[in-house]
């Protein structure tokens, strides 16, 4: 499925980060059910909207080159624990995204 990269852009960077924070959770768990086929899924997913989160983010905002700085290191630090397998580190990186999930939520 196709994301509308139209409405991704229309999102509250809170709104983008929580979605990516969706499939990093969904890669957690997954790898921790040994279930690395689905976990691949969410992790690819995951990446896809962190790509669009750093063409789209806070597009003309004060504050874009820290989110850029910001998300990059997020998405180097989620990469390296998908690919070495490190479920402690997966599992910060679900509580970090998760915080946003609250924002949208006030």
């Amino acid at each position: 499925m196709a994301l509308d990269e139209k409405r991704w852009a229309s999102l509250t960077l809170a709104e983008q980060m929580a979605n990516i924070g969706s499939e990093v959770g969904r890669t957690a768990k997954w790898m921790a059910k040994g279930r690395v086929d689905f976990a691949y899924g969410a992790y690819v997913r995951a990446l896809e909207l962190q790509d669009l989160t750093l063409k789209y983010g806070r597009l003309g905002k004060d504050g874009r080159r820290e989110m850029l700085m910001e998300l990059c290191r997020a998405r180097d630090c989620f990469t390296e624990a998908y690919l070495n397998s490190d479920l402690k580190t997966l599992g910060f990186l679900d509580k970090y995204f998760a915080q946003f999930a609250h924002i949208c939520r006030r």
